[in-house]
């Protein structure tokens, strides 16, 4: 391997590697391209494994499920202009979703004049494409800034809200050979502190409170322990969003699950004297309409300081990072402090009654199948998940999953197209975990060329298909306004047929049994299985 603490002149595109691997990058997803050579050039010097998407869109989402799968930043190269557009729905996936997501591109020369001269790929600026879905997007104009730019972005993972950036190299920077100094590193960063004033304030409302509740989204990940400590210190039911899926485990009796969309838990919620919302925004894609007006408290727990004042704003604000805060608040609240609350546990399993019957018309073609994928599945598998209606209104509230397990979700931006890249993201991060991809047939097409990828790779990765024959949840929407609906139904594809193309293996299944063998054959087939359930009512 390279020497890190080289301090001779590199070509900016070593130096861009070096970075990376400075900052403990081993694996990264992109295609190569006619100007991003001289960084491909260098990846296995410094031991960076390289997976070749299909489509760059496709390599976004799988360092998307990278970094979700193993807490690590995910890392996508692209070459310039028509490769990083397709990748900026990516992008913005992962600003939605607090996802530590680093592209890396080329860019037009340094002294490229700002009149259009029609260089390959050249684009007005990229830059400014970028900087409208990403935390921040970077030209440098020096080799020796390479590092500085990588560790500018290794920093923004580490001490706020993670969330993706872009750092641009000229290309012919990337040729060019400068000096480049030592590797710069991202400073070590501890977790961020709460107010101690603010501690105290939650914790005598907590200590108050008779009927308390916990919401729980995806930046409480880390604190799962003390999420559910408290929960059981003050009996408070707990609901979480898409990205907080399963960090309480979703069968312990205070658990109401994915359920903040349910119109009974949005009136529960809003009846309860002190609610602790944990790493969420409370957007409207968490509750699918309006927020609901609470009438009690609101204690919020971010380390992003604008969530406070953000949708609901907060009674009291826990600025810092969740783990530390709530083991301050558990510090704080002594077990004999605690309040006296009503019998939590009956209260929730009527509440997941209620929920249920609500939609039991709607969901009940998925559950048979739900239920033979958790007889199946290890306690740590990881599920990726697409916008689909098998996804948000199946998996979500109803394929119950404990803090081992990883349930991926594109939440609020709502892209299609990232349950198969993300699964092959999760499969690179955990080799041998479980890895199982779920997905519609009309997302599945947005990137099923990637299956190519997953077979290149080996690796077993079930991709399970509900197949309702095009866009299920838009024919609905259509035919509930009356509408007749319209370049919704799609033509019948064999995806099985299509998956054997690509290197891989599938078939179709009619039964939940047959569901749970065909799973369990793909957890033990290297490549990737399709396995398709046809929804014959919703065509």
């Amino acid at each position: 391997m390279s020497d890190l603490s080289r301090k001779d002149a590199l070509s900016g595109g070593e130096a861009l590697v070096r970075a990376l691997a400075a900052h403990g990058v081993t694996d990264a997803f992109g295609i190569p391209g006619t100007h991003n050579l001289e960084a491909y050039r260098h990846l296995q010097a410094y031991g960076i494994r390289h997976v070749t998407a299909r489509h760059e869109q496709g390599a976004g989402y799988a360092a998307d499920g990278y970094a979700r799968a193993s807490g690590r930043p995910g890392v996508a190269i692209t070459t310039t202009g028509p490769a990083l557009l397709n990748i900026a729905a990516a992008v913005g996936q992962a600003y939605s979703d607090s996802v530590p997501l680093l592209v890396v591109s080329p860019g037009m020369p340094l002294r490229h004049p700002r009149q259009s001269t029609g260089l390959l790929h050249e684009m007005r600026s990229q830059t400014e494409a970028l900087r409208g879905v990403a935390a921040f997007s970077h030209r440098v104009s020096s080799v020796d800034e390479i590092g500085a730019a990588v560790a500018r972005a290794f920093t923004l993972f580490r001490t706020g809200r993670p969330r993706p950036a872009h750092i641009e190299v000229p290309l012919d920077l990337l040729e060019a050979v400068e000096p480049a100094g030592p590797p710069r590193l991202a400073p070590p960063a501890g977790p961020a502190l709460p107010d101690p004033a603010a501690v105290e304030a939650a914790a005598a409302a907590l200590r108050s409170a008779r009927r308390p509740a916990l919401v729980l989204g995806g930046g409480a990940r880390a604190a799962g322990r003390e999420c559910r400590a408290l929960a059981q210190l003050l009996g408070a039911p707990v609901v979480t969003t898409a990205n907080g899926k399963g960090i309480v485990d979703e069968r312990h009796p205070l658990s109401l699950g994915v359920s903040l969309h349910s119109p009974a838990v949005q009136k529960w919620l809003a009846a309860r004297d002190v609610v602790l919302a944990v790493g969420t925004e409370l957007a409207e894609s968490d509750v699918w309409g309006p927020l609901p007006a609470l009438t009690g408290a609101l204690l919020r727990v971010d380390v992003d300081p604008a969530q406070m004042y953000a949708g609901l704003p907060a009674d009291t604000a826990l600025v810092g990072d969740a783990r530390t805060v709530l083991a301050a608040l558990l510090e704080t609240l002594r077990p004999d402090e605690a309040g006296e609350p009503v019998d939590t546990a009956a209260e929730v399993t009527g509440l997941r009654a209620t929920r249920d019957d609500e939609t039991r018309g709607r969901d009940a073609r998925w559950l048979p199948y739900l239920r033979a994928m958790r007889r199946v599945l290890a306690e740590d598998a990881v599920v990726t998940s697409d916008s689909a209606q098998c996804c948000y209104y199946g998996a979500l509230p109803h394929l119950p999953l404990g803090p081992e397990a990883r349930y991926l979700h594109p939440t609020g931006f709502g892209t299609l197209g990232y349950a198969l890249p993300a699964a092959i993201g999760a499969k690179t991060a955990y080799p041998g975990r479980q890895v199982v991809a779920l997905s519609g047939d009309g997302g599945l097409q947005f990137s099923v060329q990637e299956l190519a990828t997953a077979a290149q790779l080996g690796l077993p990765l079930p991709v399970v298909v509900f197949d309702n024959g095009g866009y299920g949840e838009i024919r609905e929407e259509m035919a509930a306004r009356g509408d007749r609906p319209t370049a919704v139904d799609l033509p019948d594809v064999d995806l099985a047929a299509l998956a054997r193309a690509y290197g891989g293996r599938g078939g179709t299944v009619r039964s939940p049994d047959e569901l749970a063998d065909a799973l369990t054959r793909g957890l033990a087939t290297p490549g990737p299985t399709v396995v398709t359930v046809p929804e014959e009512s919703s065509r």
